[in-house]
Order: structure tokens, then sequence, then C-alpha cells
């Protein structure tokens, strides 16, 4: 196994102060691995909180200013807000060549085309990033240092980035308790449309079939922990979801239609009143479901999702 260096950095500069950035400037305050950080957010509420808990070291008044003179720079934004950030800081005379910019966004070809498009040369200096991290409740105030300890997080390498430079960007990452995971743009949208996009666009689905029939709220009088397990993500962030789904709408419109096959078969079945085939595919499913076990804890065990 390859032993990652512990980078060093004078100035982190985060571009949006909430949960996640928060979180990524107190764990690297906490690992020693930076001297000082500076924040902005589009609220300067936002920035005043992220200065009272210490979150941050200097509010920058613009994404401009967060920047300069940052050698490690994180885009914490919502996605659908990157490419926007990215065009607010490309024209910053004063990067230096040796800064390390990652973004946290939940969907990253969107994130890839948009740093190509916007960055030109310095797109070689992004390596998009995206940490599998989360809290029940989003913001500044609930910042934690040891939110990504143990946790996953897939770095998705543009063509333009070198070696040396991912490497640098996984150090980052390991130095916070991260397993890293690499993997296309492509391959990380697909993949995390099938276990947790989808997931989230069924679950608010199913929780709105069942509130909106006349006698819903009474149904949901009688539910008990099956009911509040399969929708408990559906309590998640709507604004962040909203964009997410957006963002990877081609690649979560394709598991809805593997999903609607299943679903055609098992009412094809019901309808039939074919026990034999109904119970053979559910315990083909229950046999695989036993003996699987995630890799590595995540929001998705236990709470609502509040990341990018």
């Amino acid at each position: 196994m390859t032993r990652l260096n512990r980078p060093q950095f004078q100035q982190l500069g985060i571009i949006g102060c909430g949960l996640i950035g928060g979180s990524f400037a107190l764990a690297l305050k906490r690992a020693g691995l930076v001297k000082r950080v500076v924040g902005y957010s589009k609220s300067p509420s936002t920035t005043e909180v992220a200065k009272k808990l210490g979150v941050i070291d200097v509010a920058a008044e613009s994404a401009l200013l967060a920047v300069s003179g940052s050698d490690l720079v994180l885009v914490a934004v919502p996605v659908s807000a990157t490419e926007a950030t990215l065009r607010a800081i490309r024209h910053l005379v004063q990067i230096q060549p040796q800064t390390l910019f990652m973004d946290v966004g939940s969907t990253k070809a969107d994130v890839a085309i948009a740093a190509q498009k916007v960055l030109g040369d310095l797109a070689s200096q992004f390596v998009p990033a995206h940490p599998i991290a989360g809290k029940e409740k989003a913001g500044v105030q609930n910042a934690d240092a040891l939110l990504f300890q143990g946790k996953q997080v897939v770095l998705t390498p543009l063509p333009e980035n070198s070696a040396a430079e991912v490497q640098r960007a996984a150090g980052v990452w390991a130095a916070l308790g991260c397993k890293v995971l690499k993997m296309t743009p492509e391959n990380h949208d697909a993949a995390y449309a099938a276990v947790s996009h989808f997931p989230h666009l069924l679950s608010f689905a199913y929780f709105q079939s069942v509130m909106r029939q006349p006698s819903g709220r009474e149904f949901m009088e009688l539910a008990g922990m099956s009911f509040r397990d399969f929708t408990r993500i559906a309590g998640s962030d709507p604004a962040i979801w909203r964009d997410i789904l957006l963002a990877n709408r081609d690649e979560v419109l394709h598991q809805s239609q593997r999903f609607r096959s299943v679903l055609d078969r098992l009412e094809h079945w019901l309808k039939e009143g074919d026990a034999g085939a109904l119970e053979t595919l559910l315990r083909q499913v229950s046999e695989a479901r036993a003996k699987w076990t995630p890799a590595f804890t995540d929001p998705d065990d236990g709470t609502p999702s509040s990341h990018f």
C-alpha cells in the first residue's frame, strides 16, 4: 500500500462555510495541516457564525478574496452553483501554481465539465472530490472536526491533473481519516445514482404516495419501524436533493427504468397470483441482502443526508 504524505498548507480558502466546508476546516485545523482559514459564504451571517465558532479565522467579502493567498481551496457550494463559483475566481492573478483546488459535490460529471470549461489551464490544479459524509442537520453550527473519520471520499481526477496533484489531494483526505477511492466522473455518477440518488427519489415519492391518500395520515399513525427506516431519507434537504437529482438526471432516470422493470414483474406475479415466482425473487433478494455489508458507514446509515 502506498503511503500518502501529510500535506501542509499555509492558508485554506473555503467557499461555502456550511456543514461540509466548515467540517473540512475544523478537521484540517485539528490535524495541524493548515495555519490559517479564510472563508466566504453568500450570507454574511454564516461567515460571522463560522468565525465565532473558530471554524474560520478571517471572513472574506467575496469568493475571490477567499482564494487570494490560499494554497488550498475548497469549493463547498451546491452543485448547481459550481460553474458560477469557478467563474468568480478564475481571473485571480494571485493564484499560486502550487494551489490545490477541490470541490465536494455529490455529482461529478457536471463538475468536471464546468472546471474544464471555465478554468482553462487552472483545471490542472482542480481535483474533483466527493466525501461520503453528512449529518441530519446542515449549517456551519453543526460542523464537526471528526465528520470525515472512517468515511470514504471519491476523487474523480481530470485528464489535466498530474499524478502528483491527485496524490496530493488524496493525501489531504487520508490525513483526515478517509479511505480514498478514485473513479471517472461518469462511473461515479452512475454508481451514486444507483445507491444514493435514486433511493432518495424513491423515498420522497413513496412518502408522498402514502401522505396524499385520503386516509394517508391515519395510515401513518399506524406505521412502525419499517416505514420509519424506509422513509428516513425523505427528510433530507429538499434544495440540495433538487440540485443533485437534476444534475444527475440521466443516470437517475436510468435507475428508475431498471427499478420499474422489476416492479412490473412483481406486479404481474401479484395479479396472476403466482406464489412460486414471487417467492423465488423475494428469496433471492433476501439472501443477497443478508450477505451484503457496507464497506464503510455513511450518512445513509443513520440520518437524512445533508451533503452536496
